[in-house]
């Protein structure tokens, strides 16, 4: 594939989420919080005044570090409930290669650091969405690399209009050109 031009793996870059939402690290913890809320995440980066990040304030974090200990979260301030340091990764990794970081650290976020500046945020449920369209991707390229093209031929099955009937068809099968219905195919 790559003499195509395509990438056979998938990286970091393809998946994260970009711009990442930051705060100081002198920040209330109410208004990171609110802040959480308004946006719909469940983590924030925290960051020094030069705008280096250095950690991390997710969900758990708040409830293990504010609400459980019954802190005012007006009271506290970033810093005091971040998860330091900020663990990172580069946009340039494979997304295997991260899967296996993340679990050995057992984090399920990592800050996405290009060249010393935050670039993104990678999370596991990023991972776990695209996992589906790997495992398509997989099993086609073993069906071609064992040779099975009538296999792979009947699993590109697709839905629309009878090129010869003009029926509707949920499994629309490609015949010389044509995408017909079943009847029609067997014809």
């Amino acid at each position: 594939m790559s003499e195509i031009g395509l990438r056979t793996r998938m990286l970091v870059k393809d998946v994260m989420s970009s711009p990442v939402i930051t705060v100081d690290e002198n920040e209330p913890v109410d208004r990171v919080a609110q802040l959480m809320e308004t946006q719909k995440l469940g983590c924030i980066i925290v960051t020094e005044k030069t705008g280096r990040p250095i950690g991390i304030i997710t969900e758990r974090d708040l409830v293990t570090r504010v609400l459980a200990k019954n802190k005012l979260p007006s009271k506290l301030v970033s810093k005091d409930v971040m998860t330091s340091p900020l663990i990172t990764i580069n946009p340039e990794e494979t997304l295997s290669n991260t899967a296996r970081h993340m679990s050995r650290l057992n984090v399920r976020r990592l800050g996405v650091v290009y060249k010393g500046d935050l670039v993104g945020i990678i999370s596991s449920k990023d991972v776990l969405a695209i996992t589906p369209e790997l495992i398509d991707t997989i099993q086609e390229k073993a069906r071609i690399e064992s040779g099975n093209m009538e296999e792979l031929v009947e699993s590109s099955l697709s839905a629309g209009y009878c090129d010869r009937c003009g029926q509707w068809s949920s499994q629309l099968k490609d015949v010389e050109g044509e995408f017909l219905c079943e009847e029609c195919a067997e014809r």
